[in-house]
């Protein structure tokens, strides 16, 4: 959806199943200096509208963050296990 640099930048994971927007989820650095997954972006079942809205705000901020796009089945499953285990 959109690639960032190389070396740098956010992580931000579009989840979706069969072209239904489940969640946006963000890496971001925990305090103890671990990664893990927190919900970001825009709501579940946002149409590609406000999807492209949330990323051009976002670029205006960090230009360097990359966006990528997962079509799986069982999104939600996908969701539910990421954010448990970080």
């Amino acid at each position: 959806m959109k690639k960032g640099d190389e070396e740098r930048g956010a992580l931000i994971l579009f989840v979706s199943s069969r072209g239904w927007h489940g969640t946006a989820l963000e890496r971001i650095l925990n305090r103890d200096g671990s990664y893990g997954w927190e919900r970001s972006g825009p709501p579940e079942s946002a149409g590609s509208a406000e999807i492209g809205d949330f990323l051009a705000r976002r670029a205006r901020f960090d230009e360097d963050f990359w966006a990528v796009e997962l079509d799986i089945p069982d999104a939600e499953r996908f969701i539910a296990e990421t954010t448990a285990t970080g």
